[in-house]
């Protein structure tokens, strides 16, 4: 089964100023970089969903552009769903320093099981760290173009494999390896947790 990993590079960072929270530095490296070191080796291949792509030439990854601008977080797992050339993707947002090379491989390790191989931490499905098969297209589009975009809303369209915290705890605190860093406090946080001094 061929796995495309996709990075989700497509929000506006309104919460951080503007600045893409990307590129933000931890520990002397941009946070996509340290999402792009964990993913790759699980995957086969991987490719970048941005609308700002010039941001992002240093990391030398194939983009596309948002193909549905409006359509927030299930726009960009479509969007890169459609382009991958895989069976399925293993979708990461750009904004989670400590996502965790092993629980990548874990996670994508179980993607002939479903059309949706999610982890759920008490109540949170984690929608950007999971696979999505290419049965998802249908589904999602067409909640796409109804303008109802909770990515939850079409898993009842399709087989979605629901991986637990307890699975996940082996290698690290899932709160840590599924964070993001969506404002200025939250880089703090991660910057605390990355050991960085004040």
């Amino acid at each position: 089964m061929r796995i495309t990993g996709v990075i989700q590079a497509g929000g506006k960072s309104t919460r951080m100023g503007g600045e893409p929270k990307a590129l933000m530095r931890l520990a002397g490296r941009r946070i996509i970089e340290r999402v792009l070191d964990a993913i790759e080796p699980a995957v086969d291949e991987v490719l970048l969903v941005t609308n700002t792509p010039e941001f992002y030439a240093f990391l030398r990854l194939p983009m596309v552009p948002d193909a549905y601008p409006e359509g927030g977080s299930l726009g960009g797992i479509f969007t890169g769903l459609k382009a991958a050339p895989g069976d399925a993707v293993f979708t990461v947002a750009c904004d989670m320093p400590f996502v965790h090379a092993d629980v990548a491989r874990f996670v994508v390790s179980r993607a002939a099981e479903g059309d949706v191989v999610i982890p759920r931490v008490g109540d949170q499905l984690e929608t950007m760290h999971a696979v999505y098969g290419k049965a998802c297209l249908v589904p999602m589009e067409e909640r796409l173009r109804a303008g109802r975009l909770k990515i939850v809303g079409f898993f009842d369209r399709v087989r979605v494999v629901e991986i637990a915290a307890s699975e996940i705890a082996a290698w690290g605190d899932p709160a840590v390896v599924f964070m993001n860093v969506n404002t200025p406090d939250e880089l703090m946080r991660a910057r605390a947790l990355a050991g960085e001094g004040a």
